[in-house]
C-alpha cells in the first residue's frame, strides 16, 4: 500500500511539475497563423469539419492573422460579411494571446446576453478542444472562482468579457487587448460613460505595445463604425486576378451577371438561378465561380501608407468564402428583394456592402406595376422616338423612347446585342453595328397604321471602343446616329451644340493616323438623372409621366437598374451614386441618353401632332396646372 501511494505522489510531483514548466516556457515566436497551424482545435459544435485549424482552407485569413502578431501593427478592422471565418480568426488570436504573448484582454460584443452566449459557444469549447488553452485555463466548474463565464483567467493575464452597454467593466479595466466584435451594432453610449470606442481606446493607453481588434458586418452608409475604422487602415481588399487582362479585382455584387426563372409552388414563387458569372471590371471577360477559386488571389492596399501609422484594415464578402455558392447568395437576394429589411440583411451579410435608403424614389416592383398594354407598338401620345445607346466591352444595350407633348414618355423597347464593339461582320456573323441598324431602321407601328422612325440615336462612346463608336457613328451620320460622352458634375448644361473628334486608326506600322471626323455631344448626365428621377415620381398620365409596356424587355431587371442612383450629399458636394440592390445601370444610362437626343432634336410636336392625326386644325394642348409634391428641399430646374 505505501508503494502505490508513493507511485501516486511521485506522479502528481511530475504533472505539477510538467504544468509549471507548461506555464512559464519560453514563447515560439509563431505567428498567429502558425500558431493556429499548430495548436488549434477546431469544436464539433461550431465547425462542419472538426479538428485541427488549417489556414490553408481561408488563405485570405492569414494576413489578418499575422497582423495581430505584428510589432509594427496596433489597430486592426476588419468589414466582413458572414460566413467568411472571421468569427475563428478572431479565436485564433485570443488563443495566440493566452498559450504565445500574454497580457489583459477584453472583448466587447453588442450586449452583455451576447457575450454570454460567445463565451459559452465559443471560447470555451475552444479552451476545452485546444491542449495548449486547456491546461493554462482552468474549467468554470472548478472550485477556482476567478474563472467565470464572463472571466478566464491564465497566467500573465485575465479575458474580461462584457457587452457594449455595460459601463462597469469598459470604463474600469486596463487592458492590452482590445476585441470589438460586431461594432456596428454597440450601444450609442454606456450609461453615463459615453462612447463604448472611446472608453475601450482609453483602457489601453498605459501599454506601449497595446492592440485594438475591430470586426463587424458593415450596416447603414454614414453610420457604420467600421466602415470609419477601415477608412482609416489601408483599405486592403481580398482581390482576385483576371486570367484575361491580368488586373486584380474586387468581387462585389455589381460584377456579377446571372440569369433566373421563376415558378409558382402554391402561392410562393420560387427562383431557379443560372448562369451565374462574374465579370472583371477591367476588361469584362466572364469566369464562373468554381474558375474564379483556381486563379491567383491576394490583398490590394487601397491606402498603404496606413502601415506607417500602424493601422492596418481589410474587406471581406461571401463571394470570396469556400463555404457559399454564389447560386445561393443570388437566390437569397431574389427572395428579399421586395422587402427591404429583408434586403438589407443580404447585403450586410452576404455582400458585406452597405445599405443605403433610397428615399423618396419608388422601388423596383412599383414600378413593374406600373407596367401597361399598349394598344400598338407606339402609343399615339408619342410623337417622336429617339434612342440612347450604351457600349460594353461585349455587347450594345438600347432604349427606344418615344416623346410627347410637356415632357410625358412612353418605354417602347429594351433590348441588347452581344457582341464586341471592333468586331466586324464576318460570313454568317453580323457585328453589333449591322444589328443595332435594324432597330434604328424599323418602322414602328401606331394603332392607325402609321409608322415612325427613330429621329435621332445617342452611342455612348466613353469606354474601351472609343474610336470604333467614332468611326460607325460617322458612318451613319445619314441616320442621326452621334457618339456621346457623358460628363457628371453641377453646372454643366444637359446638351450643348457637338463638336468635331479626329478617328485614329492604327496602321500596319502601329503607327495612329487620323482617317476621319465624327460629330461629339457632350452631355451632363447629372442633369438628365435628376430629369429621369423626378419624372419618376409622378403618379398620374399626363406631364413629365414615364410609361412603361409590359414585356418588350421591362423587366425588374430594367427597372433595377434604371432606380440604380441616388442623388447625396458627400461633404458639400451634391453627387449620384449607386444604391445597395442595384448591380447595374445600364438601363438609367440608356434612359438618359435617349433623353438627350430629344432635347437636342428640339421636335416641333405641335407640327409631329398634325401629321399623325391628317389633321391642319392647330393643336391647342392646355397646360398642364403645376402641383408640387412634398418633396426635399433640392429642386432642379428641369423638373419644369
Amino acid at each position: 500500500m505505501k508503494k502505490k501511494s508513493s507511485k501516486k505522489k511521485k506522479d502528481a510531483l511530475q504533472n505539477v511539475f510538467k504544468d509549471v514548466c507548461f506555464y512559464f516556457k519560453a514563447p515560439e515566436n509563431l505567428t498567429v497563423s502558425q500558431w493556429a497551424d499548430k495548436h488549434r482545435r477546431l469544436s464539433s459544435e461550431n465547425s462542419a469539419i472538426p479538428g485541427r485549424w488549417k489556414t490553408s482552407r481561408t488563405p485570405y485569413l492569414k494576413e489578418i492573422m499575422n497582423a495581430f502578431s505584428d510589432d509594427k501593427v496596433r489597430n486592426i478592422a476588419v468589414v466582413a460579411s458572414s460566413q467568411v471565418g472571421k468569427t475563428e480568426a478572431e479565436l485564433n488570436m485570443i488563443g495566440y494571446i493566452i498559450d504565445e504573448d500574454p497580457g489583459p484582454a477584453m472583448l466587447v460584443m453588442p450586449s452583455k446576453d451576447m457575450a454570454e452566449d460567445y463565451s459559452k459557444r465559443r471560447i470555451s469549447p475552444m479552451i476545452r478542444d485546444t491542449p495548449n488553452l486547456k491546461r493554462k485555463v482552468s474549467d468554470t466548474k472548478s472550485r477556482d472562482s476567478n474563472n467565470t463565464i464572463f472571466k478566464k483567467v491564465y497566467p500573465g493575464g485575465m479575458l474580461t468579457m462584457t457587452g457594449s452597454n455595460s459601463p462597469g467593466p469598459l470604463a474600469g479595466t486596463p487592458a492590452r487587448y482590445v476585441f470589438g466584435d460586431e461594432v456596428d451594432r454597440w450601444a450609442k453610449s454606456a450609461g453615463k460613460e459615453g462612447s463604448p470606442r472611446g472608453l475601450l481606446e482609453a483602457r489601453t493607453v498605459s501599454f506601449y505595445n497595446a492592440k485594438i481588434v475591430e470586426v463587424s458586418t458593415p450596416t447603414v452608409k454614414g453610420d457604420s463604425p467600421i466602415v470609419e475604422s477601415f477608412e482609416k487602415g489601408t483599405q486592403e481588399y481580398w482581390s482576385v486576378k483576371c486570367p484575361d487582362c491580368g488586373e486584380y479585382s474586387f468581387i462585389t455584387f455589381d460584377n456579377i451577371h446571372f440569369n433566373f426563372e421563376t415558378e409558382k409552388v402554391g402561392a410562393k414563387k420560387q427562383y431557379i438561378v443560372k448562369d451565374v458569372k462574374w465579370a472583371c471590371p477591367a476588361c469584362g471577360c466572364s469566369h464562373t465561380q468554381s474558375e474564379v477559386r483556381k486563379f491567383p488571389m491576394k490583398w490590394v492596399a487601397k491606402n498603404p501608407e496606413a502601415i506607417n501609422k500602424g493601422f492596418r484594415s481589410f474587406w471581406i464578402n461571401g463571394f470570396s468564402s469556400p463555404w457559399l455558392q454564389w447560386e445561393y447568395i443570388i437566390q437569397k437576394f431574389l427572395e428579399a428583394k421586395d422587402d427591404p429589411s429583408q434586403l438589407q440583411t443580404v447585403f450586410n451579410t452576404l455582400f458585406g456592402q452597405l445599405w443605403e435608403d433610397r428615399g423618396e424614389l419608388p422601388v423596383d416592383n412599383e414600378m413593374l406595376e406600373r407596367c401597361e398594354d399598349y394598344d400598338a407598338e407606339v402609343p399615339l401620345g408619342a410623337l417622336c422616338l429617339t434612342c440612347g445607346v450604351d457600349t460594353q466591352d461585349n455587347r450594345l444595350e438600347y432604349e427606344v423612347v418615344g416623346h410627347g407633348f410637356y415632357g410625358e414618355t412612353w418605354g417602347i423597347e429594351k433590348g441588347v446585342i452581344p457582341g464586341r464593339p471592333d468586331a466586324p461582320d464576318s460570313g454568317e456573323y453580323e457585328s453589333v453595328w449591322t444589328r443595332l441598324d435594324r432597330v434604328i431602321d424599323k418602322e414602328w407601328q401606331y394603332s392607325n397604321g402609321k409608322t415612325v422612325k427613330i429621329s435621332v440615336t445617342f452611342v455612348d462612346s466613353g469606354g474601351h471602343y472609343t474610336q470604333e463608336v467614332y468611326e460607325q457613328c460617322s458612318k451613319r451620320i445619314t441616320k442621326r446616329v452621334f457618339a456621346i460622352k457623358g460628363k457628371g458634375g453641377e453646372g454643366i448644361p444637359y446638351t450643348k451644340p457637338p463638336s468635331k473628334v479626329d478617328i485614329v486608326r492604327m496602321d500596319d506600322r502601329g503607327i495612329e493616323r487620323t482617317v476621319g471626323k465624327a460629330w461629339l455631344y457632350v452631355l451632363g448626365v447629372d442633369s438628365g438623372k435628376s430629369k429621369i428621377m423626378s419624372a419618376l415620381k409622378v403618379q398620374e398620365a399626363g406631364a413629365r409621366f414615364c410609361h412603361f409596356p409590359k414585356g418588350k424587355g421591362y423587366d425588374v431587371i430594367y427597372f433595377n437598374g434604371l432606380l440604380s442612383e441616388k442623388m447625396t450629399l458627400k461633404g458639400k458636394k451634391w453627387q449620384w451614386e449607386k444604391l445597395p440592390g442595384h448591380q447595374r445601370n445600364e438601363a438609367l444610362d440608356c434612359r438618359n441618353y435617349a433623353l438627350a437626343a430629344e432635347t437636342a432634336l428640339n421636335p416641333n410636336y405641335e407640327h409631329l401632332y398634325e401629321n399623325l392625326h391628317n389633321t391642319t386644325e392647330k393643336v391647342v394642348k392646355k397646360q398642364p396646372k403645376k402641383t408640387y409634391k412634398k418633396q426635399k428641399k433640392r429642386v432642379y430646374q428641369e423638373d419644369w
